[in-house]
């Protein structure tokens, strides 16, 4: 199992392009399945999990065709409508298969999601919408077993929590049901739009994404279409973050800012020296950056996805910082860690208390999760001495080969197998 040797006190110059988002691209390609047509993705992260959803996708009979950050897709010929647990237990987004299996084919079997360990993550809002449009179901031995009686029918759906994985199953199910489908509370991530763009250009008619209301008028077909990946907001949120910790000048590109609103916010609250572009954000050194408040919430608010780097970053700021979570309920497994490489850090329920005005030094620590892992990276990178990383596997499903890809703009870091 590979692990990650980080070198501290690193350095860190010039500039790093930020590829296509990951919680985009997932469910994009889950969204083949509803057309007999191609679909020519651009922008495509070299992840882990890329491989892992094509694996899948190739299970049922899809066609792939790759060629750099280029990805085909090709579902003119589907034979299969079940994904086993050997398949979908690496990846909890295997879930978004199901509602583009049963909208085109009346039927859908799969086995339980599983992925990182950051809580329960029940797939019941899923069920729920996708019983809302006329499927019923049962779990058996560890599926989910799905079946549709005639076709999927257009409703009204109001979500009780709003969750991007179910938003996004809705959506994908509603666009070839018979009539209007209303999805109320849903999830307002950049990732459900860039899926609704894609989708309306592949001849689907769906407006409101990116609010709390989405509308779906059903269509009978798509067709061929080409698009290009959202960049990946928390990738860029992570080197931000990275230099700050780092206190060097650096620039983040390929991005949109505005994805980033309220982690941006937070960072000049503390006193973190940043240059806004229309694609780039320009991170300038600082000596004195502040402990802060923070909660996370679903977008626009602060993302769960940034919380374990903040950590890291609040460890060296100076004063008291606390994180409230409030999306996952296991989602500081990687206090203890932090822990061993310097950091003061509690845990009382779901909230992190933070004393700053520590000093990493390097220790060997064992990631939990994807966003778990990169926080022991950035909190290796600015200790004293040397990190190794274990169990990194978690690492590559979110960021591309860390050890070159940031490697390349100073940073040292060593993958051992």
């Amino acid at each position: 199992m590979d692990k990650l040797k980080v070198f501290g006190k690193a350095n860190l110059n010039g500039s790093i392009k930020i590829p296509g988002a990951k919680n985009a691209v997932l469910p994009i390609m889950a969204c083949s399945i509803l057309s007999n047509q191609s679909l020519h993705l651009t922008n495509v992260p070299n992840l882990v999990d890329i491989l892992t959803m094509k694996k899948l996708l190739k299970n049922f009979g899809i066609v792939f065709h790759s060629h750099e950050n280029s990805l085909s897709v090709i579902a003119n010929n589907i034979s299969n409508q079940v994904a086993d647990y050997d398949l979908v237990r690496k990846m909890r987004a295997s879930i978004l298969v199901f509602g583009p299996l049963l909208s085109r084919f009346g039927k859908a079997k799969i086995s339980l999601p599983g992925g990182c360990s950051i809580g329960t993550r029940p797939i019941n809002l899923h069920l729920y919408g996708l019983e809302r449009l006329g499927a019923s179901f049962i779990i058996k031995d560890g599926y989910v077993i799905g079946k549709v009686k005639d076709k999927l029918k257009g409703t009204s759906i109001k979500l009780p929590l709003v969750s991007v994985g179910a938003t996004e199953n809705i959506l994908m199910a509603s666009v070839l049901a018979k009539g209007k489908t209303t999805i109320i509370n849903a999830a307002k991530e950049p990732e459900v739009k860039d899926l609704s763009n894609c989708l309306n250009k592949m001849g689907a008619k769906i407006v409101g994404a990116g609010t709390s209301i989405i509308k779906i008028e059903g269509v009978s077909k798509l067709k061929e279409a080409e698009h290009s990946i959202i960049s990946d907001r928390i990738v860029a949120g992570t080197y931000i973050i990275a230099a700050i910790m780092l206190n060097k000048n650096f620039v983040v590109k390929n991005i949109n800012p505005k994805h980033l609103e309220t982690p941006i916010k937070i960072l000049k609250q503390m006193n973190a020296k940043l240059d806004i572009g229309d694609n780039y954000i320009k991170i300038n050194s600082t000596h004195s950056i502040k402990g802060a408040t923070i909660k996370t919430k679903p977008y626009p608010g602060f993302p769960t996805d940034l919380q374990a780097q903040m950590m890291a970053l609040m460890s060296l700021a100076d004063g008291k910082s606390e994180i409230k979570e409030n999306i996952f309920e296991n989602r500081f497994l990687h206090v203890p860690e932090l822990n061993r490489l310097g950091a003061d850090i509690s845990v009382k329920n779901d909230i992190a208390f933070i004393n700053g005005n520590r000093e990493f030094k390097g220790a060997q620590v064992m990631a939990s999760d994807l966003r778990a892992s990169v926080s022991l990276v950035l909190a290796g990178l600015s200790a004293k001495g040397i990190t190794t990383i274990n169990r990194v596997y978690h690492l590559d499903r979110g960021y591309e080969k860390i050890e070159k890809t940031l490697g390349n703009c100073g940073p040292k870091i060593e993958r051992l197998k």
